[in-house]
């Protein structure tokens, strides 16, 4: 089954308005903490099935609307990141995938948040009881200080609540700060599934190791619990609707041998070097791997790439696009797809072309920059606003009229 149909589209509206007056997703994180914590590793619940609508075979990713929109971390421009009202809400408004970041416990549990520390997304700095755990440590060999996942048994995390992670930017949605707990992998999965038995569609995902090998020097090994729960709830195979991704190619690598679910290899700033490329010493860098012949290699055990936008239109000292690289077409040529990151509405996001007036937290000429977004010939794209990038993308998939038009 094709995923994107017209009917899909009706309710897009109706999700924008929700969008604004914080009706949609807010029951998702309505269960108190103690409840969800005592759900996420004991199994599944009542009525919810190892294997929902999600277990089938519907024909792979190459059956996704083109472009593809990829909420990132849910709808984080309207929601607090990696909580279950982000992701419901990214999934009403339309977005054909839901991304996932993934950070484990002390106790081996797999957790939803863009990084291990904590101190930014949640409310831990309030409660006395975990002042003690403060501390430095060194990740991907960057100094960080805060409050660590790693830290943490599942039960104590889910006593916390998730806030904005970047409030002077999104001021409106501190008022979510408190609505739901940090969602557990194995929670979203089961989110999932019970949205496609729903809607009668498969509920895609894209799901991100974080810092696998600082992880794995932890005996805190991401790729293994993680193809574990894949299996169990059916997304293990090479038609499954979820994508792996990570910016260390071997975690990618490593969960090639483990499930046959498709593989994204991310890529950040060209002089940059992948942290597992610095502990085995080698030399190449993410400029390297952006070459055909650097293609190819990531084609021998992934099926796509997720470069940050500027390796596909670089900016100029004045924040302007330049000239597009052939990094679409030489990658195209290996047979890969291509997922880039991070598309947004903001003036402080945008580039220097499209930003209007002066407050950095005002929305600029999002569509303009959607538009040469899209004509580079990307496969999809994430964002922090899937209903922005959606109707933008109407006008670039096949057989299809802008709804407003």
């Amino acid at each position: 089954m094709t995923q994107g149909g017209a009917a899909r589209r009706t309710v897009l509206g109706a999700a924008v308005l929700a969008a604004g007056t914080g009706i949609t997703g807010l029951a998702a994180g309505s269960a108190p903490a103690a409840s969800a914590a005592s759900g996420a590793g004991a199994g599944v619940a009542a009525g919810d099935g190892d294997r929902g609508h999600d277990g089938g075979h519907d024909g792979g990713f190459r059956d996704l609307p083109h472009p593809t929109v990829i909420g990132h971390r849910g709808a984080s421009g309207y929601r607090p990141e990696h909580t279950l009202g982000s992701y419901q809400l990214a999934l009403d408004l339309g977005a054909d995938v839901i991304e996932q970041d993934l950070v484990p416990t002390r106790d081996g549990h797999l957790v939803c948040r863009h990084e291990n520390e904590i101190g930014g997304t949640t409310d831990v700095a309030d409660h006395p009881e975990f002042a003690s755990r403060r501390t430095t440590k060194s990740v991907d060999g960057v100094a960080v200080t805060g409050w660590f996942t790693e830290d943490f048994t599942l039960a104590e995390l889910k006593t916390l609540r998730a806030k904005e992670r970047i409030p002077a930017v999104r001021q409106r949605n501190t008022l979510y700060d408190g609505q739901w707990a940090v969602p557990t992998f194995e929670e979203v999965l089961r989110w999932a599934n019970r949205e496609g038995r729903r809607r009668d569609r498969q509920i895609w995902l894209h799901v991100e190791t974080k810092h696998p090998s600082y992880f794995r020097g932890l005996g805190l090994g991401l790729e293994e619990p993680l193809a574990k729960l894949l299996r169990r709830y059916g997304r293990d195979h090479r038609d499954a609707a979820v994508f792996l991704q990570s910016f260390e190619p071997s975690s990618i690598q490593r969960l090639s041998r483990l499930v046959g679910a498709p593989r994204v290899v991310l890529l950040s700033a060209a002089g940059t070097r992948p942290w597992d490329f610095e502990q085995a010493k080698d030399p190449r860098t993410v400029a390297d791997l952006v070459t055909p012949e650097g293609l190819k290699w990531i084609a021998g055990f992934a099926q796509g790439i997720g470069p940050t936008m500027d390796l596909i239109l670089p900016r100029d000292a004045a924040g302007k696009l330049g000239a597009p690289t052939t990094l679409v077409r030489d990658a195209h040529a290996q047979g890969l797809l291509l997922h880039p990151y991070t598309a947004r509405n903001e003036n402080s996001f945008l580039p220097a072309d499209f930003r209007k007036g002066t407050d950095p937290a005002a929305y600029g000429d999002a569509f303009a920059a959607f538009k040469a977004y899209f004509d580079q010939g990307i496969d999809g794209i994430f964002t922090d606003n899937p209903d922005t990038a959606l109707l933008a993308a109407e006008a670039f998939r096949p057989g299809r009229r802008p709804v407003n038009r």
